[in-house]
């Protein structure tokens, strides 16, 4: 049985439909890659799949249980962290502070310890910057921040939107390096990343969504070095 099954998922933004009957599943331990064009459906399917949006029909299927009508909050307490496109850190607050936010569903005070230190050791730099407000980080670090704080959830998946977007090479390839560590520590990935280069070279499979339906699927080795592949999405 998949970890995460999404099956004939329709989506509506008024009466504009977005999603168009997308099927797939995400196993435990995975790397998944969601790859497209802009446009083409991917935030809000990873929307739906974490209950920010509700579809007008199809199910989304979690470790086995129907989680379609499930309010995002609970749907965290499950065991799914999602990381938004933009990063989303609360500004105002310290890196601290937004760390702990991570953990709202846990009351757990030793093992919510564990976690932060285990954050601080995969990520120095938020340890250094603990005290420091979250809106006063570089791009890269407030990434961290967003995946740290994801961590504190003690996820069993991690559900990531453009993980790389506006950051320097430098950054992107860092960000990388942990989205791998993380998925070698046994935390499942389901990944939509606009650099599609980056996310098959580190996914085990991948999707392609065009104007809301899946076009294409297969192992990311195969589909990096498909021709067709590689002219509409590569850049090659």
């Amino acid at each position: 049985m998949a970890m995460l099954e999404i099956k004939d998922l329709e989506v509506y933004y008024g009466m504009i439909q977005a999603i168009k009957g997308v099927s797939f599943e995400v196993n435990q331990g995975e790397v998944i890659a969601l790859i497209g064009a802009n446009g083409a459906g991917k935030t809000t399917i990873l929307h739906t799949i974490t209950g920010l949006l509700s579809p007008k029909k199809g199910s989304v299927v979690f470790e086995g249980k129907d989680i379609t009508k499930i309010p995002a909050h609970k749907i965290v307490s499950m065991g799914m962290a999602h990381i938004p496109e933009g990063r989303r850190v609360f500004a105002s607050m310290s890196v601290y502070q937004n760390l702990k936010m991570g953990a709202f569903s846990r009351s757990d005070k030793n093992e919510i310890e564990e976690s932060l230190q285990m954050v601080y050791s995969r990520f120095p730099r938020l340890e250094e910057r603990k005290n420091q407000l979250a809106g006063t980080l570089s791009g890269g670090e407030q990434q961290m921040l967003a995946m740290g704080r994801a961590l504190m959830s003690k996820p069993k998946i991690i559900v990531m939107d453009e993980p790389s977007m506006g950051l320097s090479p430098i950054f992107v390839n860092e960000i990388f390096d942990i989205i791998q560590s993380v998925s070698a520590s046994g935390t499942t990935v389901l990944l939509v990343e606009q650099n599609a280069k980056k996310a098959l070279s580190i996914a085990d499979r991948a999707y392609v969504l065009e104007t809301g339906k899946i076009v294409r699927t297969g192992a990311a080795a195969d589909l990096m070095n498909d021709d067709s592949i590689r002219a509409a999405y590569l850049g090659e």
